[in-house]
């Protein structure tokens, strides 16, 4: 499978850069779009973002559920550590951000708005130390 750790790491690199984005540019310029129109951004946003990452997410997902049954490929410590670092995304994802932006999608709330800021940290984090364990899995091989 000489295609599993390049696949795996563009869908990893294109998740980090795409989270950096997200965490320093677009969550932050929501508290400027006005309170008129915000839940039909928010709603755009929503699926629109979906269309960008369910992709690359499920890429990523499979890809490194490919690496756990692949002992050969890489040590087993580091897709392990991979596979708990995408854990903790989609975890995050799931319980954190997404009802986060279930609130907003109702209107604009600073609480919720500046909860989603803070708590998308976890996924900005956990994407770019997968972002460093796929290439060192590249880099080992």
């Amino acid at each position: 499978m000489p295609w599993l750790l390049p696949v795996h790491a563009a869908a990893t690199l294109f998740m980090t850069g795409l989270i950096w984005f997200v965490q320093i540019v677009h969550y932050p310029l929501f508290a400027e779009v006005g309170e008129a129109s915000f839940a039909r951004y928010e709603r755009l946003h929503s699926s629109r973002t979906t269309l960008v990452v369910l992709a690359p997410m499920l890429v990523e997902l499979a890809t490194a559920a490919l690496l756990l049954t692949r002992a050969d490929i890489v040590p087993r410590w580091m897709s392990l550590t991979g596979a708990a670092l995408l854990a903790v995304v989609w975890l995050s994802t799931f319980f954190l951000q997404v009802p986060r932006h279930g609130e907003l999608a109702k209107g604009f709330q600073p609480a919720a708005h500046a909860a989603l800021v803070a708590t998308n940290w976890i996924r900005t984090i956990a994407w770019s130390l997968r972002a460093v364990s796929s290439l060192a899995m590249i880099k080992w091989t």
